[in-house]
């Protein structure tokens, strides 16, 4: 069983930046590949950005690439979203999971835990 709280979240104006985090709980973190998404109000869960297991690998979804950057510290038991230049339209709420696998994964079917997820809201 993994438990994830995300944190970071709040408002910020267009073209800020936040830094979200992502703790874990449990000794087998680094076992699992992560995932960041994302819900805007009346829009499905989308996907954002994943990260293997080790670190090693990325996957960023087009519209965020050159602007968010995910990574993870496995001594920390946390993976982070940094996101700059952030547009109205991201506002969302950001979820962060966790997959049974070493690659990182864009689908939200392979994920098996989900947190509860932080706010993001970005104002004109």
């Amino acid at each position: 069983q993994v438990q994830l709280v995300e944190s970071g979240g709040g408002l910020v104006q267009a073209g800020g930046s936040l830094r979200l985090s992502c703790a874990a709980s449990g000794r087998t973190f680094s076992s699992y590949a992560m995932g960041w998404f994302r819900q805007g109000p009346g829009k499905e869960r989308a996907f954002v950005a994943a990260i293997s297991w080790s670190g090693g690998n990325t996957v960023i979804t087009n519209s965020v690439k050159g602007r968010f950057t995910i990574s993870r510290d496995n001594a920390k038991n946390t993976v982070y979203l940094q996101m700059n230049s952030l547009k109205p339209e991201e506002t969302a709420g950001y979820y962060c999971a966790a997959a049974k696998t070493m690659a990182p994964v864009q689908s939200h079917y392979e994920y098996d835990y989900w947190g509860q997820g932080t706010q993001v809201t970005v104002s004109e």
